[in-house]
């Protein structure tokens, strides 16, 4: 029987020879991840359960990373009440202020591999199928199930894949494909479906590359993003890993798959205006004057992305008015640009460097625009208040047009 790879997966997960789209499965749950803010009502909803002990606490993983180090009591009291569960469960991955954000540190030390199943209690969860892996985000009580049993229900989802072709041009990223494909089929045009990334084009990027493709599917209502093991993935995986696995790849007749071709050889830099992700204009048509900067997040707080700006950076000032936050996703991201010279770069520059955390994405305890003012982000959301006040507006962008317009002031290309 043909199937894709998110129905060889789930069948493989649930004990069974094979699966369908539409077919409801119970789970097994390779990893569970939870994070400082939506941990504590997971860890509620378990005790209201009145189950013990976790079915197992070696494949659950908590990182603090939305509100570090503690910006409120209320902060405060969250870690401390996630840190007693960690220890009274004794929960062998616990990752605390020091780390960064949950789905770069989850690959960075090996929790992800191909082939299995992956939730956590974010809608970006779905990042890690950059590695081959079926991973989508579940709410708090779906997780506190997860935590009893090791199992979860899903609806196997049908599958899309997007065939992309064609050499990226200069200063073209992952992040412009990313945005223009959410731009060709609008927010809801892969609504519950399992994005699949494929091509010459996802061939020739790094895994860091695919991770922000697979990280955005939720932007267009994707269940999950997928891209095939290949070499580069085994060689990270091999890296970082000892967990064995399983690679899946999808029959090219499965009954359930629908392929989309996407052109990206005359591809220009992208950007999401507000208030929408699925509002994307080639930046060469968005001029627009901005207030801040923020090059960081799961979707581009990468090793890549920083060098991306600080090579556009060096030598240059951050125009008057204007002011730039970088947040590196992970300690191991931070102390990489540390020892190449990259934050000398951003400082010079006149950026305020910050540690690793998911910062102002989600409204957090760092860097908020206020009424009126404009924020172009590497991250992935744009919705009204999504970094500080609902009065102000967020445009989305690759790290190289991110680092370009914070010298000129307004939305540009990079010369």
């Amino acid at each position: 029987m043909s199937m894709t790879m998110s129905e060889k997966i789930l069948a493989k997960a649930s004990n069974k020879k094979s699966s369908e789209a539409g077919e409801i499965v119970m789970a097994n749950i390779d990893v569970a991840m939870t994070h400082d803010l939506t941990g504590p009502l997971s860890v509620e909803s378990f005790k209201k359960i009145g189950t013990e002990k976790v079915w197992d606490p070696s494949k659950i993983v908590i990182p603090f990373d939305h509100q570090v180090p503690a910006d409120s009591l209320e902060a405060a009291n969250n870690h401390i009440f996630m840190r007693e569960f960690v220890k009274e469960q004794k929960i062998e991955n616990f990752y605390d202020v020091y780390e960064g954000v949950c789905h770069q540190i989850l690959p960075e030390f090996g929790h992800v591999v191909p082939g299995e199943v992956i939730v956590g209690t974010d809608s970006h969860t779905c990042t890690h199928g950059a590695l081959g892996a079926f991973a989508t985000g579940i709410g708090s009580t779906d997780m506190a199930m997860v935590f009893s049993t090791g199992e979860l229900w899903f609806k196997v989802p049908e599958t899309i894949r997007f065939n992309i072709e064609g050499t990226l041009k200069e200063n073209v990223y992952a992040k412009d494909v990313i945005l223009n494909i959410i731009g060709q089929i609008g927010a809801d045009g892969a609504t519950y479906k399992a994005c699949e990334f494929a091509g010459s084009t996802v061939a020739d990027m790094t895994v860091s590359d695919r991770m922000v493709l697979c990280n955005m599917a939720i932007e267009m209502g994707g269940k999950t993003g997928l891209v095939e093991p290949d070499e580069k993935t085994l060689n990270y995986v091999k890296a970082r890993s000892n967990k064995p696995y399983e690679i899946f790849k999808t029959d090219l007749d499965s009954p359930s798959l629908e392929i989309m071709d996407i052109d990206v050889g005359n591809l220009e830099p992208q950007v999401a205006c507000p208030h929408n992700v699925d509002n994307v204009k080639p930046v060469s048509e968005v001029d627009k004057e901005i207030d801040q900067v923020f090059l960081g997040s799961c979707t581009n707080g990468r090793i890549s992305d920083l060098r991306q700006a600080a090579k556009i950076l060096k030598g240059n000032k951050i125009a008057n008015g204007v002011r730039m936050l970088v947040i590196p996703a992970s300690k191991e991201v931070y102390t990489k640009a540390l020892n190449e010279g990259l934050m000398n770069i951003f400082v010079d520059s006149g950026a305020l460097v910050c540690n690793p955390c998911c910062g102002p994405c989600l409204g957090g305890h760092v860097g908020l625009i206020g009424p009126g003012e404009v924020s172009l982000s590497t991250s992935n959301r744009n919705f009204k208040g999504r970094q500080g006040s609902p009065d102000g507006e967020v445009y989305l962008s690759s790290a190289a047009v991110a680092a370009a317009s914070a010298i000129e002031g307004r939305i540009t290309l990079p010369k």
